[in-house]
């Protein structure tokens, strides 16, 4: 009886541990990312709302974009979100790993047919 339940305690534990560890993207991200040798730089602000997420990307000469299908699985963060250049509106794909208060990822977009991705990455802002 008693190693059934030090098997059953042990197992409680590991499970309140695996939820202590569970990524948490809430919060205002900077993020870096290089396209055609050129430095760029963006903010992404997630909150919770309820039992969701929702959040807004703004660049330099954007502001405050809407992200879209939002998701967390796991250490797994994955969004779309609209870019406004010159004219042309172009919608980006992201998908990032949290690990504490670090996100690394890419971005993909399809300009002209071809789809190219570029590496991305963000620390969360203290508070």
């Amino acid at each position: 009886m008693k190693a059934i339940l030090s098997v059953a305690l042990a197992f409680g534990l590991c499970g309140i541990a695996r939820a202590a560890d569970k990524a948490d993207p809430i919060g205002t991200w900077k993020c870096e990312y290089d396209i055609g040798g050129q430095k760029r730089t963006s903010t992404m602000t997630i909150k919770k709302d309820g039992d969701k997420i929702s959040g807004t990307m703004s660049w330099l000469n954007q502001k405050e974009t809407k992200l879209m299908d939002l998701k967390l699985k796991d250490d797994t963060l994955t969004f779309s979100a609209e870019r406004v250049v010159m004219d042309m509106k172009l919608k980006v794909d992201y998908k990032f790993t949290i690990t504490g208060d670090k996100l690394k990822g890419k971005g993909t977009v399809e300009t002209g047919g071809e789809k190219r991705d570029f590496d991305i990455e963000g620390k969360r802002e203290k508070k």
